[in-house]
């Protein structure tokens, strides 16, 4: 995809919603080379989605090795909505404290009230983290309830029409 097909995408008014959920599914290949799907919280800053971790969690020096990635962010009713994106990591950053992406990201999650607290625990137990950006290289985008459904669905269901 161009990415200015990308953008489009991205800009759609579900793909907004979806980028403002709390957590994504982010899959990457492992140092032991497996692959690996982990929930996590996210940042999306208008071109790139962003994470944060600890210096020394797998993911940063597998991200390093090979820093081809995927989400997906989606909805857990029906009918279903998911925005899948495959990109790539364009830079891993070594920060003192808790990057403010990492906080407006947590903050989609945790209501109100209890952020405060969770800010001030996540203050005392990080010295540094690692922030992960990943720029969107292809984006799918799917609403099973409005028919945007992925093509080979749409073949399969073409096909069945005309026998």
């Amino acid at each position: 995809m161009s990415p200015h097909e990308v953008a489009e995408v991205l800009n759609e008014p579900l793909s907004q919603g979806l980028l403002r959920r709390p957590l994504a599914r982010l899959a990457y290949v492992g140092k032991d080379g497996n692959p690996w799907v982990i929930p996590i919280g996210f940042y999306w800053n208008g071109s790139e989605v962003i994470v944060c971790t600890a210096p020394k969690a797998p993911k940063v020096s597998a991200m390093a090795a090979r820093p081809q990635v995927a989400l997906t962010i989606d909805t857990e009713g029906q009918p279903p909505q998911s925005l899948q994106i495959r990109g790539r990591v364009s830079s891993l950053e070594t920060v003192d404290g808790v990057p403010n992406e990492y906080l407006e990201a947590s903050r989609k999650g945790i209501p109100g009230p209890a952020f405060e607290a969770f800010e001030a625990q996540v203050r005392a137990l990080y010295k540094q983290m690692v922030r992960i950006r990943i720029t969107p290289q292809w984006v799918s985008l799917f609403d099973f309830g409005s028919g945007r459904l992925p093509k080979v669905l749409l073949d399969l269901m073409a096909q069945q029409r005309k026998e």
